[in-house]
């Protein structure tokens, strides 16, 4: 039978078949199952078709199930903040409040909406790699240094929300706006410093400077984000010259190694020497004192001396000539005496002459020894000679 067939659809006794479903048994049954959701099934008696609801019946489930779809849509407007979040309620779209932790409700969609801020969580951007240092962004890594030198950098920024509004109305990509600040502070920093203060000493502090000239840049855009931390993963050089950079590397370790060796050595010699320098120097000054000090007192006795000599000029000279020889005589052992008026020498053992006096003995042979050869000579040139020898012995001197 075909759809266009004014019979279709009411097909003689209901009954089962292969022809198409009765219309008015499709609507009975219906009306039945409706009804008996409302609690309403009136059939007659006898198997009598039940009547379709009337307006009023409809009207009561209608309302009831307005009133739960309203209620569902009322309960839609509750949320929950959970500690270290914000919630900021939009009002068709525009800016309501912020509220705080718990359990919160707002007029439902699309009257209200809201958005979770997560100002407690540490958010990250990697610049120069993505999830690991191998797999390079070469883009954003590479920059040049102050010397025109090209190194290949990755770092990390690490950061939070203090600004849950600024976050979310003034910057429609927060995360590209802290990478792009953070390689522009970064190409900043790098451009001024010098290749070998980049990849060695200067990390700290480039890493330091690049983080206050990206919070500078963030707080200029209102961004609502604080820069907690910047972490450098990697500098190095290019590929292309990685091998020639390495033996740049090594030599100046070597030459670092060597200015410390030459360091030690400095710090072991040089207060040794300055020692012995400042010793040296104390032994000059004591002599130079004692030298001083010994000058002077010649000087003083000297001029004693002299007042005395004026007193009495031949005594002194005596007491000098006697005193002089003293201490010629005391330093020799033996003496030769050459008398020019008589023929003889004379000989004075004065070593054994001071052994016999250390002794406490002097025998008479010791002291007549020396005058046995005068003895042999008339006596007047023997005194002749001794009386004359004096005197040429004293104008003799100097």
């Amino acid at each position: 039978m075909s759809l266009n067939d004014p019979q279709w659809g009411k097909r003689p006794g209901g009954g089962g078949g292969d022809g198409p479903p009765d219309l008015e048994e499709m609507w009975r049954n219906f009306n039945q199952k409706l009804s008996g959701l409302f609690g309403r099934n009136r059939r007659g008696g006898g198997g009598a078709p039940a009547e379709p609801p009337s307006f009023k019946q409809l009207g009561g489930g209608i309302g009831l199930l307005i009133g739960l779809i309203l209620l569902l849509w009322l309960a839609s407007g509750f949320y929950i903040v959970v500690e270290g979040q914000r919630g900021v309620v939009l009002t068709f779209g525009k800016f309501s409040e912020v509220t705080n932790a718990g359990l919160r409700w707002r007029f439902p969609y699309p009257i209200q909406t809201h958005e979770i801020v997560d100002l407690s969580g540490v958010r990250t951007v990697e610049i120069g790699y993505r999830n690991n240092v191998k797999t390079k962004v070469l883009r954003e890594s590479l920059m040049l240094s102050d010397d025109e030198n090209i190194i290949d950098i990755q770092f990390a920024v690490q950061y939070i929300l203090k600004d849950p509004m600024d976050y979310l109305f003034n910057n429609r990509r927060p995360e590209d706006t802290v990478m792009q600040a953070a390689e522009t502070a970064f190409r900043e920093i790098v451009g001024k410093s010098k290749m070998d203060f980049v990849l060695y000493e200067g990390r700290e502090q480039i890493a330091v400077q690049s983080q206050k000239a990206m919070q500078d840049l963030l707080d200029r855009y209102k961004t609502g984000i604080i820069v907690s931390k910047v972490t450098m993963q990697n500098a190095q050089p290019p590929e292309q010259v990685q091998a020639a950079f390495d033996d740049a590397v090594r030599a100046k370790q070597d030459l670092e190694r060597q200015r410390n060796e030459g360091q030690a050595y400095y710090n072991d010699v040089v207060p040794k020497a300055r020692g012995t320098a400042s010793r040296l120097f104390e032994e000059a000054n004591g002599y130079s004192q004692r030298v001083v000090a010994n000058a002077e007192g010649e000087a003083a006795r000297f001029k004693q001396v002299l007042v005395e000599y004026d007193k009495a000029p031949g005594i002194m000279r005596e007491r000098l000539y006697l005193d002089a020889m003293q201490q010629i005589l005391s330093s020799t052992s033996k003496i030769m005496v050459d008398a020019k008026a008589g023929a003889n020498m004379l000989y004075l053992p004065l070593d054994k002459i001071m052994q016999m006096s250390g002794a406490g003995t002097l025998p008479e042979t010791a002291v007549a020894a020396p005058a046995q050869p005068s003895e042999a000579a008339p006596p007047a040139a023997g005194a002749r000679s001794r009386d004359t020898l004096r005197p040429r012995e004293r104008e003799g001197r100097p």
